[in-house]
């Protein structure tokens, strides 16, 4: 049995009846002048005003039809004039009569027995009004157009006339399908978001004890970490209307065309409560008025009034909640986070390990896995990753599984994938044999250091494949998610960074350009060490600004130096000194271990990828002996087994 076929929507349904008439009106108007001009006169013949007296005279002409100075005509068929009938119709021909007095032409005509009709100029009027309605039409249509091109631009809010009002998407509430169940991870931010679904599912019971809650709530983390999707889950577990707009569609070139879209956004707001308004991006029209070169953006700031005034204006009978979602909190303006506005902040941190577990899990159970995929550690291989990247992470793995032709995934797509997204594509260029071997040294410098110096992250993995800018990598990943950097694993690390130049120096007696990103890294570690985290005994407890970010605010331009030109010659002192010693460290290291050196380069050459098992088997470390540590200028023995 056939399926019954759904007839097709009609498009013209959706332009009004004066719409649809006139298009019904311009097209019959086009068929009947394309039939005047085409059709009818397809058979008949052009001939000139001479040709058709002489073609009387010789009594050709059967009838004519005359209309205004056009004539009409037909011959007559041979054999017509003997009474003969041949059943072929006339010929037809046609001329026009010359604007000039010819009284002669009638009696001529009467003459020869030319039948003659006369008709009035019918298509006169019908052309006239052809040529005077067809450009208010074509004016019409393309007004009717860019109408609603512009109403589809302006959100579908009154056409070219909607500049102020709300871009804002819409949401209702039975289009919103995600749950907190859909966000893995993140616990203590859907438990202070509960307390929000409850207050929007159940006003009443809240204002009846007499209860506020805030007005504004602040999603603010890193990106990637799941804020949209955040408020999604909130709109999708209270059931309201969702309202989802982002900063920087508030601010047009007109001053004043943002507020009016705050106000206009949080009027639909109100008459939908309860309801709940998502900012994207707060930072985009938030940030912290009258900073930067050459003052404030008025109509920035003007946006930013409206929406202050609009979060104070919430009645608490009015059961409307604004969440935003910002990168940046540190630059947002002290008025806007004061309390009574985004007074409740939730933080979104990066997914710690059983985090990504779950958020590995949730996204590859939408993709075919073979068997044998250990999520335990790739979540431990993901340190740093946010959600963003963990869901890039599954697709990515499918994407080259599918290349490759298989089936399904397995760890080893996992493991590209992750190699792909942390370091990049592998580079189809080939270095020279003097290039692998500088950037084999290079890579087993870093590799050897981080497995000989105590508190530096073991090491994951090195190789000398060029992938994006590098043209190797060594990879580390620490045991432990870190919250806390002490001292000791912070000079390590400093000397793990400068061990790859120590290598170079120590076996070429030369060096390349190949550290320069390390030595960027070590720099600005090292800075940190002494301007922020009071780790120089030289410059003591002190914190410094040199070195902290917000160079987009412009307040560095205006402000004094909270430190002197002597102190800033020992800040730059001291870090120098860091990095020598962590240089010098790092040179002791590798000479004393030359033998291990030169074996990890050598098999790196010839394998190009090695993994931390496949190090640890290849030196021995076993029966590595004892090795000297430099300590902030302090030596002492440290005995390193394995």
């Amino acid at each position: 049995m056939k399926d019954e076929q759904t007839p097709k929507h009609n498009q013209l349904e959706q332009y009004p009846l004066w719409v649809r008439m006139l298009l019904f009106f311009l097209l019959w108007l086009i068929i009947s002048y394309g039939y005047m001009a085409f059709w009818q006169d397809r058979q008949i013949e052009e001939i000139s005003y001479s040709h058709f007296k002489t073609d009387i005279k010789e009594d050709r002409v059967a009838s004519i039809e005359m209309t205004g100075s056009k004539v009409v005509g037909s011959y007559l068929n041979e054999g017509e004039d003997t009474g003969e009938a041949t059943g072929e119709p006339p010929q037809r021909f046609r001329t026009v009569v010359p604007d000039i007095d010819d009284s002669g032409l009638m009696a001529l005509l009467e003459e020869h027995g030319v039948e003659v009709t006369a008709r009035p100029d019918e298509q006169s009027w019908l052309r006239a009004l052809v040529i005077t309605l067809l450009p208010w039409i074509l004016i019409i249509g393309l007004f009717v157009y860019l109408n609603r091109r512009m109403r589809a631009q302006f959100s579908g809010s009154g056409g070219p006339f909607s500049y102020g009002k709300s871009k804002a998407k819409e949401i209702r509430s039975e289009e919103v399908d995600i749950a907190f169940a859909d966000v893995a991870g993140l616990e203590n931010a859907k438990n202070e978001l509960r307390q929000m679904v409850d207050y929007l599912k159940d006003p009443q019971q809240f204002q009846e004890i007499g209860a506020e809650l805030p007005k504004g709530v602040l999603l603010a983390g890193p990106p990637g970490t799941g804020k949209t999707l955040m408020a999604r889950a909130v709109a999708g577990e209270a059931g309201v209307p969702f309202f989802s707009i982002s900063g920087s569609e508030f601010v047009e070139m007109f001053v004043g065309v943002g507020a009016s879209r705050v106000r206009d956004m949080f009027g639909k707001a109100k008459k939908n409560a309860p309801s709940l308004i998502f900012i994207d991006e707060l930072d985009s029209i938030g940030r912290a008025r009258g900073t930067g070169i050459g003052g404030g953006h008025d109509e920035r700031e003007q946006t930013l009034n409206q929406i202050l005034s609009e979060i104070d204006g919430f009645s608490p009978q009015e059961s409307v909640i604004v969440l935003a979602a910002t990168n940046r909190p540190d630059v947002l303006d002290p008025a806007l986070i004061r309390p009574g506005r985004f007074d409740r902040q939730i933080h979104l941190d990066l997914p710690r390990k059983e985090a990504r577990k779950k958020i590995i899990e949730l996204h590859a159970g939408k993709v075919l896995l073979a068997e044998g995929v250990d999520f335990d550690l790739l979540a431990s291989a993901t340190v740093g990753f946010s959600g963003a990247d963990l869901k890039n992470l599954v697709n990515e793995a499918a994407l080259l599984a599918a290349r490759k032709g298989k089936k399904r995934v397995d760890e080893e797509d996992f493991n590209e994938s992750r190699d792909k997204i942390i370091m990049g594509i592998k580079r189809e260029d080939r270095l020279s044999e003097q290039e692998r071997e500088i950037v084999a040294y290079h890579e087993a410098g870093h590799a050897l250091t981080a497995l000989l110096l105590p508190k530096a992250d073991p090491l994951a993995k090195v190789s000398i494949i060029p992938r994006g800018r590098a043209l190797g990598a060594t990879e580390q990943i620490p045991e432990e998610e870190r919250h806390n950097l002490s001292r000791t694993y912070l000079l390590d690390r400093l000397t793990v960074l400068i061990g790859g130049r120590a290598a170079e120096e120590l076996v070429f007696g030369d060096i390349s350009s190949g550290a320069g990103d390390d030595l960027k890294n070590a720099t600005h570690l090292a800075r940190r060490m002494v301007c922020q985290w009071g780790m120089s005994e030289t410059i003591g407890l002190m914190v410094f600004k040199k070195g902290e970010p917000h160079p987009f605010l412009g307040r560095e331009l205006t402000e004094e130096k909270d430190y002197s030109e002597a102190t800033a010659e020992k800040i730059d002192a001291e870090i120098r000194r860091l990095l020598e010693e962590a240089g010098k460290q790092a040179q002791e290291l590798l000479e004393h271990h030359r033998e291990q050196l030169d074996l990890l380069a050598e098999t790196l050459i010839s394998e190009e990828t090695l993994s931390a098992g496949e190090v640890e088997r290849l030196l021995d470390l076993d029966g590595l002996g004892d090795h000297f540590r430099t300590d902030a200028g302090n030596s002492e023995k440290t005995t390193h087994a394995g």
